[in-house]
């Protein structure tokens, strides 16, 4: 009997722990499948939040998986020392760089604590001398700088343009039309101006009215007619644009002097077709050089026929490597006279960007524009030639350091392009010429395009280049110039190549 009261008590004890244990696996179940709908519930609502805001192109275009990448980004402040470079250390351009831009374009404090992290022994790096009495906020502000005039005394419509950073030529094609109505709208609200690439004058370039920059490229896109040549009527066209104020006759680009583009006729769409002046659905080609320019004279002439037409300032670009045939044209301009000059010259840095590029031109062609801007500077002085032809650098300059130095090089403008596509948005992601830019930029994809809402990038735009011009400033006024555009040699030293600095004069 005692047995059997025993084995009942321990059968109950055992039911009831069972019991129990069913109740608490129940409730457990009940507690992970409301974590699980919480969750669902969770991501769904990031997932509008993503789909639906416009700031971010990268959530926009993909949500909730997004996020991680800002994760990373938060994570690698303080994991990068062990596991990722380090803020000086990549290319084309380092996190220092990129950083600096994408909080300009934010409005968000640029500010430094603790220290530099730039090297101060690095050869080719340019310091800025600072002035033991540099200039008063009341003598700023009483300063009037000298305007920046392209054809000045020489056409009836001469350009007066109101800011000595701008944005560089970047075709519709290249970039998506999201891009590039950002660029125009933000170039408008800065008051700068937009170079149309060598892709023709598109729709989205006209989003707003900002100045506008006519690149002519070897394919004359935009400017051609049925055969591929130069079509004067259409250049007569384009310049009853108010808004467009000069014309540029693309000889070769930084990254791939030497050699035209391919466009991939499934790239050729009924609205690139359209602005191109090209067959749609067919590739087209671009040579290249231009096959009626062989020599200075026919140059020349090319310029004055384009010039003649449109009434507007008209200059060249290119990039520099051999430099006789620079003695010959400045020779020819000096015989005919000053007035056949390009009214500017664009000159752009062998590593320079571009959509894509054989790694041979990109990497080992050219000069760069260190060696090559105060080149053309001392050219242009010895043949008596600098007042009459405005100077334009480009290439790699999206810091103010790296504008300021070009001005105390020798140019009147700097121009970037990659900068603003930093403004945009741009992660560096190397997926320019694969149509799968994740940030919409340089993408033809509209799943992709719809991630970059042109309105919230304008601001960033134009955001990004008054922060450059305000930094700029600073520096020109510490190291003792009344405005950017009194900087010379004098006001810089180089690091030569042990690692000392050397004036800067000794190399223009």
């Amino acid at each position: 009997m005692l047995n059997f009261r025993r084995e009942t008590t321990w059968g109950q004890a055992v039911d009831a722990f069972l019991d129990a244990l069913d109740s608490v696996l129940d409730a457990t179940m009940m507690l992970i499948a409301l974590l699980i709908l919480l969750g669902l519930g969770a991501i769904a609502v990031l997932y509008i939040l993503d789909i639906t805001q416009r700031a971010q192109a990268i959530r926009r275009n993909y949500p909730v998986i997004g996020r991680l990448r800002y994760v990373f980004e938060h994570l690698g402040v303080f994991f990068r020392q062990y596991f990722f470079a380090m803020d000086r250390e990549e290319l084309p351009f380092n996190r220092a760089q990129r950083t600096w831009v994408a909080r300009a374009a934010k409005r968000v404090d640029s500010t430094l604590a603790f220290g530099s992290t730039k090297p101060l022994n690095r050869p080719g790096d340019i310091f800025f001398l600072n002035s033991a009495y540099p200039p008063t906020a009341e003598e700023i502000a009483a300063h009037r700088p000298a305007p920046l005039i392209f054809g000045e005394s020489f056409l009836a419509q001469p350009y007066i343009a109101s800011s000595i950073f701008n944005i560089s030529a970047m075709s519709y094609g290249a970039l998506s039309g999201p891009a590039i109505a950002a660029l125009s709208a933000g170039a408008h609200k800065s008051g700068i101006w937009l170079n149309t690439g060598e892709g023709g004058l598109s729709p989205p370039h006209q989003t707003a009215p900002c100045d506008l920059v006519f690149q002519i490229g070897t394919a004359k896109y935009g400017v051609r007619d049925g055969d591929g040549q130069l079509d004067l009527s259409k250049i007569r066209s384009l310049a009853a644009i108010p808004e467009l104020k000069m014309f540029e006759i693309k000889l070769s680009q930084g990254a791939k002097p030497g050699k035209g583009g391919i466009l991939p006729a499934e790239k050729v769409t009924e609205i690139i077709a359209k602005t191109r002046g090209i067959p749609m659905g067919e590739t087209s080609i671009s040579p290249n050089r231009h096959p009626e320019i062989t020599n200075a004279n026919s140059l020349l002439d090319f310029v004055h026929s384009v010039r003649e037409a449109s009434g507007k300032p008209t200059g060249i670009k290119f990039v520099l490597g051999d430099t006789a045939w620079l003695e010959d044209l400045f020779a020819a301009i000096n015989h005919r006279g000053i007035e056949s000059a390009p009214d500017f010259m664009t000159l752009d840095s062998a590593d320079g960007g571009t959509g894509a590029a054989p790694q041979g031109l990109m990497d080992n062609m050219g000069l760069p524009i260190a060696f090559s801007l105060p080149a053309l500077h001392r050219k242009l002085l010895q043949a008596g030639l600098r007042d009459r032809i405005k100077l334009i650098a480009t290439g790699k300059m999206l810091n103010p350091a790296g504008v300021a130095a070009a001005l105390c090089l020798g140019a009147d403008v700097v121009c970037s392009a990659r900068g603003f596509m930093f403004a945009l948005g741009c992660i560096q992601a190397l997926q320019c010429h694969r149509n799968t830019c994740p940030t919409g930029i340089t993408t033809h994809d509209p799943k992709l395009q719809r991630g970059l809402d042109p309105t919230n990038k304008a601001h960033r735009v134009a955001n990004y280049a008054a922060a450059m011009r305000k930094e700029v400033d600073l520096i020109a006024h510490s190291a003792g110039a009344l405005d950017p555009s009194l900087l010379r040699p004098e006001h810089a030293f180089k690091i030569d190549a042990n690692g000392l600095p050397e004036p800067l004069l000794s190399t223009v």
